[in-house]
């Protein structure tokens, strides 16, 4: 759960992003976490790039860029889904 009083939004470009993934079939739901101002993902990222950090059980952590930062997200999915969803969202985006 965020910390209290913690802002945890992101810029029109990440949630057309997220609604995207959360379109996949498999996929529970998108979690926002931490975003980190003045840092990217790399030189030629757009704003809405996502880049997949972790596959686990349970789930994918990834971090997208935002206008100005980046951003860290879970996306939760069904048990034993998480590598073709994985495939599904580097296809996607």
């Amino acid at each position: 759960m965020p910390s209290r009083g913690r802002h945890q939004s992101t810029s029109k470009e990440c949630q057309k992003a997220i609604q995207r993934i959360e379109s996949i079939d498999g996929v529970v739901g998108v979690m926002i976490g931490r975003s980190y101002g003045g840092k990217s993902l790399s030189k030629n990222s757009r704003t809405g790039s996502i880049k997949i950090q972790r596959i686990q059980p349970g789930g994918i952590k990834a971090v997208t860029q935002s206008a100005k930062g980046i951003q860290e997200i879970f996306i939760r999915t069904q048990t034993g889904s998480e590598e073709v969803i994985a495939e599904s969202i580097e296809q996607i985006l």
